[in-house]
């Protein structure tokens, strides 16, 4: 099943602005695909036209987020911090009205922190790649 809109609220804390997730869609227990159709009013919009990077990694944090929510079953959205990056490539930015698709698989999880990693891209292209330590509650 595919959640968008106002359902997607339930996942992820962010509101708009600086929500960064427009679709989502849990493939098993841990991972997830999520989508973000870019928009002139994205917060991480340049004056370019396209996404800054820190636009990407938050994107693909709260594409985890979602992913944690759905695994809890909660009308509340975890609250989660960036701990750390690691291996954060930027291939290229997405620009305005292009759609980007990710997929976020959780690794090795410790009490509160999770490794995970995203990948995202338009059409076959991949975009953008991180690797995240993340502290959620």
């Amino acid at each position: 099943m595919i959640l968008k809109g106002d359902d997607i609220k339930r996942l992820i804390p962010q509101r708009d602005p600086f929500m960064m997730v427009d679709e989502f869609e849990q493939q098993d227990e841990n991972s997830a695909k999520t989508a973000l159709t870019v928009s002139r009013g994205n917060y991480f919009l340049l004056p370019d036209g396209m996404i800054s990077p820190t636009g990407l990694i938050e994107h693909i944090a709260q594409s985890c987020s979602a992913l944690a929510a759905s695994k809890v079953n909660s009308d509340t959205a975890p609250i989660g911090m960036i701990v750390e990056v690691k291996n954060f490539c930027c291939h290229r930015r997405p620009q305005v009205n292009e759609k980007i698709h990710t997929v976020v698989t959780f690794g090795f999880s410790f009490g509160n922190m999770t490794l995970a990693h995203g990948a995202s891209s338009i059409g076959e292209e991949t975009v953008a790649e991180v690797d995240l330590k993340i502290f959620m509650q």
